[in-house]
């Protein structure tokens, strides 16, 4: 039976009442248990910098040479909050209510509040760290729309918002560290997870620059690895974003939850070739400014310069005219799809629509024509300055595309099309964040709980450090509060030798095939059976 551990009452009440009565680990007694944290993304640094500040010792296992370089720095667009400060009906609830119905009701109601609850005190954590958040002419943080809301409660700096984030909690980790509380065992991954009586006690991982396998021992394991969305090939993540840490546990016990719940993010470059391993993102921020159109005639060759107004489709603002391009992901991407598999598609493959500046870029060209009192400004003069404002909102996303594509976006429109993103399935996990496995944790991406899946932009880096800054500080004391009597497990146990011995007699077996394809051959075959009968468009006989 599984036990979600949801905690009596309201829901508003739940995490209160919760904080003050889950069972505590007094400061002496942390100084002897040690927190196994693989993963060192927003979820990971941050758990691993906050349990550490509190007395843990802590262990953080990076698969990159730098937490720097984890894929969440990826997520560009900005992270969502329910401070009210555009003084537009956001609430608490509204937030909660918007992240469950984006989740399309898969998530668990008592974490998204929760989440929700906590929202506000991540932006003051990272303005205190010194996240460059954009900021309104008089100084006050600035906020921008995203799909699926109504509100504008997204906080973003630039079009690099995750870097940001990720370098604030870089920071408090890299202090823990310099401290002696963290252990950094960069260019690590983790093979296996050892359980011992039926509780996770600690992991097999194997050094990437030697090979060598490590057994590590510790008292809790926390997964913060990130989702499976490679499994997709395809997709924006990183290659090294490999899923392997979750799939080893779940071989271990752990189930998952969720499992074909995917999000396919709108506002990708579209592929341009077979020599591609993974996808680019531009931001969701974007449909802010950018309207969205395909010719109204099938298979039109011209120039998207050449096609007069009156012959555009702004297909999303005809269909769904409350939400406009701001319409959920899920929305935007099969509508996109839907454009282009009836004929309607643009670009060399026909699998792409136009993502379009310049109506916006006129406009605030006027606007600010205004502001210095331009009398009869002409039409360069406005474009001018209406790129000026449109480079200060989204400059480094418009650099990175034309530096992939060769197109200068300020002149023609962006060619986009939707991709696999993010996972909303996951380890299965309680209020706790503890899989049914005691004593492993999955933070972040890695679990199921709370995510706004296929529909609602900036949840990913809101949960992240929701789950590292402010709920598994807490929720681990329920269980280690019970561990304070117990020895860490050495790493000449039994389970410890039997578990590194299977590791190696799988990599063993791997090395000795001698096949006569490459591992990216039968990856690009999954990825593609998977996009083609398990993407975007599914029939339960597929």
């Amino acid at each position: 039976m599984l036990d979600s551990k949801i905690p009596e009452g309201e829901l508003s009440q739940k995490w209160t009442k919760y904080k003050s009565s889950v069972p505590l680990v007094n400061p002496a007694n942390k100084r002897n248990l040690e927190v196994i944290v693989v993963g060192s993304g927003l979820a990971g640094s941050a758990a691993a910098a906050s349990l550490a500040e509190m007395g843990y010792k802590v262990k953080v296992f990076c698969f990159q040479d730098s937490p720097r370089r984890a894929h969440s720095i990826a997520a560009q667009g900005g992270i969502n909050a329910a401070k009210n400060y555009q003084n537009d009906g956001d609430s608490v609830y509204r937030l909660f209510y918007d992240t469950i119905k984006g989740g399309d009701y898969r998530a668990r109601e008592a974490n998204v509040h929760r989440l929700s609850e906590v929202s506000g005190n991540i932006i003051d954590q990272c303005v205190a760290q010194g996240v460059p958040f954009a900021r309104e002419y008089g100084g006050l943080l600035s906020n921008r729309s995203f799909g699926g809301t109504q509100v504008q409660r997204t906080f973003y700096a630039a079009g690099q918002t995750g870097q940001q984030l990720l370098l604030g909690a870089y920071s408090a980790l890299s202090r823990q560290i310099g401290m002696g509380a963290v252990k950094m065992y960069s260019r690590h991954e983790m093979l296996d997870v050892v359980v011992v009586d039926g509780k996770a006690k600690g992991i097999i991982a194997r050094d990437l620059v030697t090979g060598k396998l490590e057994r590590h021992s510790g008292h809790a394991v926390l997964l913060c690895s990130g989702g499976y969305g490679n499994v997709f090939y395809l997709s924006t993540n990183a290659m090294g974003s490999n899923v392997t840490a979750a799939w080893k546990a779940h071989k271990r016990g752990a189930l998952f939850a969720n499992p074909c719940f995917t999000q396919i993010h709108p506002t990708c470059i579209p592929v341009s070739g077979d020599h591609q391993s993974k996808l680019t993102l531009m931001s969701e921020s974007l449909r802010n400014d950018g309207r969205i159109w395909v010719p109204k005639l099938k298979n039109d060759n011209r120039k998207a310069n050449e096609i007069p107004e009156e012959e555009r489709d702004y297909y999303l603002e005809r269909r769904y005219p409350a939400f406009g391009n701001l319409v959920p992901r899920d929305v935007a991407s099969r509508a996109a799809k839907e454009r282009c598999d009836a004929g309607y598609g643009v670009g060399t493959s026909k699998m792409a629509v136009y993502l379009d500046f310049s109506f916006n870029m006129d406009r605030y060209g006027r606007i600010e024509a205004n502001k210095h009192g331009l009398n009869n400004p002409s039409p360069e003069e406005i474009r001018k300055m209406g790129k000026e404002v449109i480079a200060e909102k989204y400059g480094n996303l418009f650099d990175m595309y034309k530096q992939i594509t060769g197109e200068n976006p300020y002149e023609v429109p962006m060619r986009i099309y939707p991709a696999v993103h993010y996972t909303m399935g996951g380890l299965w996990v309680d209020y706790n964040l503890m899989t049914n496995v005691p004593g492993l944790y999955a933070l972040g991406e890695a679990n199921f709980s709370d995510h706004g899946a296929n529909r609602l932009g900036a949840s990913a880096l809101m949960q992240g450090l929701a789950d590292g800054y402010f709920i598994i500080p807490y929720t681990i004391g329920a269980y280690l509060s019970n561990e304070i009597r117990s020895a860490a497990i050495p790493t000449d146990h039994a389970e410890f030798v039997a578990c590194e011995d299977h590791v190696r007699n799988q990599l063993e077996r791997l090395k000795n095939v001698n096949g006569t394809k490459s591992v990216d051959h039968f990856h690009k075959s999954l990825g593609k059976i998977m996009w083609d009968k398990c993407g975007m468009g599914r029939k339960g006989e597929r």
